[in-house]
């Protein structure tokens, strides 16, 4: 049996989707429920946070870089053992990947697309500074853009005072969406953020637990949990997703990736590496290998790694503790040279560098890399413009960017990506068994890269 859902939905960013979503996780949890955490869209940091209040990895529904036909099935995997599921949704409820050729009526990757396909109710959050009796237009009009998108109820955040909370409660009443709680106009709960959000939970440690504990209370004291329990709800169906069978049905799949004694892959972790997917351990472990996280700020590369995955973070704001650590920046180095398969996405780009904002980094890469003067943000069609560790010259990605750092003194290797959005777009490098790119992927949407790799890993291991 699935798992009945409630999506956390809000007409635009800044609503407090977050906060409310993070609490309802933690004060679900507290009152007793088993509750599965998600997120639309490709965010890292949210989960993090969803996490530490659910006690189980937070998890992502991106139907851009998974494919819309894995949504349900990674939604039923993620929530497998659990009594109901909180998805907290991305942006507007009805924003989504911008494309002008998409006919349907939602947006892709939109929180109403994901709504939609698990046929969960979706809760409204809505900042009420500014709203009177409008606030009643608004609803009508989120309740009736699109008819596969059932809006459950209204939660008032940021109400002003009881005489506004019975002006808006009115307003919702007339166009018949029920109140599920109202939080008062407070200082916010929110731990500091830095220039792509929230910092991640594991960097801001103690404080971040504070937070989610925070979140938990203020929606125990203010929203109506059992009411959210009653609304929860869904008709995803079918099988779950299952790592071992995606890699046997995956094209390129060798059988001696699946079976044998395992290579260790080794997996960066700690503050400057937060970025990942759950699945993509679970798929390394499926296609036979054994999986490490070390953290690349203290520790030294695992004995006897065969692959190393370096993910994305932030290592502009470690990056002297990095360098200190010349032991592993030697070994990494030195690994490249012997063709260790190296899988390194965005903050693993960074560390492959020469130097990060003057610091040493492993050198791996005819770059240097600073911290740059805009955020570079979005989803990217690619194709892999070279054999690699990881995909055939030819294949087709979805990816996204999520960085405020560039490369500079660019070296000339083979680049690892190419695109078009006002012109031609090459991205990332090659090196022997390196991968390295700022390019976001998903394993979930890309087994063929995680058997390749696994199988590249077995190579070097022998």
């Amino acid at each position: 049996m699935t798992a009945p859902a409630v999506v956390i939905a809000a007409p635009a960013s800044g609503s407090g989707k977050t906060t409310l979503a993070t609490g309802l996780i933690g004060a679900l949890r507290r009152a007793g429920h088993r509750v599965a955490p998600f997120k639309v869209g490709p965010d890292y940091i949210d989960p993090g946070y969803h996490g530490l209040a659910a006690g189980r990895p937070g998890r992502n529904l991106d139907p851009v870089l998974v494919g819309e036909d894995r949504v349900v099935p990674l939604y039923r995997h993620g929530a497998r053992d659990c009594d109901i599921a909180v998805v907290e949704g991305v942006m507007g409820l009805f924003d989504g990947r911008i494309d002008e050729n998409r006919t349907e009526a939602v947006a892709e990757g939109s929180t109403a697309q994901i709504a939609s396909l698990l046929g969960a109710p979706v809760v409204l959050v809505v900042d009420a500074r500014g709203h009177s009796q409008s606030l009643a237009a608004l609803l009508h009009g989120f309740a009736t853009f699109d008819s596969s998108v059932r809006l459950g109820g209204v939660i008032l955040n940021r109400v002003g005072s009881e005489r506004h909370e019975q002006v808006l409660r009115a307003a919702c009443d007339r166009v018949g969406i029920p109140v599920l709680g109202a939080l008062p106009r407070m200082a916010e709960l929110e731990v500091p953020s830095r220039h792509l959000g929230l910092i991640p939970a594991v960097e801001h440690g103690t404080a971040a637990t504070a937070a989610v504990d925070a979140m938990t209370e203020l929606v125990t004291a203010h929203i109506d949990l059992k009411a959210i329990v009653d609304l929860a709800g869904g008709s995803a169906q079918g099988p779950a997703w299952d790592p071992a069978s995606e890699l046997a049905a995956a094209e390129h799949a060798p059988a001696e990736a699946r079976t044998g004694s395992g290579p260790l892959i080794a997996m960066a972790g700690g503050p400057a590496f937060t970025f990942g997917y759950a699945e993509h351990r679970e798929l390394l472990i499926a296609a036979g290998a054994q999986v490490v996280v070390f953290d690349p700020l203290t520790d030294e590369l695992p004995s006897g790694t065969a692959g190393l995955v370096l993910p994305g973070g932030f290592p502009e704001e470690h990056a002297g503790a990095l360098s200190a650590n010349e032991k592993l920046r030697t070994a990494i180095a030195d690994g490249a040279t012997r063709d260790l398969p190296i899988h390194a996405e965005c903050a693993g780009l960074l560390y492959l560098t020469r130097s990060l904002d003057g610091h040493p980094m492993a050198g791996v890469l005819d770059a240097d890399a600073e911290f740059g003067p805009r955020l570079t943000l979005g989803y990217r069609d690619a194709v892999a413009l070279h054999d690699s560790a990881l995909w055939r010259a030819g294949t087709r990605v979805r990816g996204h960017e999520f960085h405020r750092t560039r490369l500079t003194r660019v070296g000339p290797e083979n680049a690892a990506w190419g695109w078009r959005t006002t012109s031609s777009i090459t991205e990332g490098a090659v090196i022997r068994q390196v991968h390295a790119s700022y390019l976001h992927t998903h394993p979930a949407g890309n087994p063929d890269a995680i058997t390749r790799f696994v199988t590249a890993a077995r190579r070097f291991d022998r």
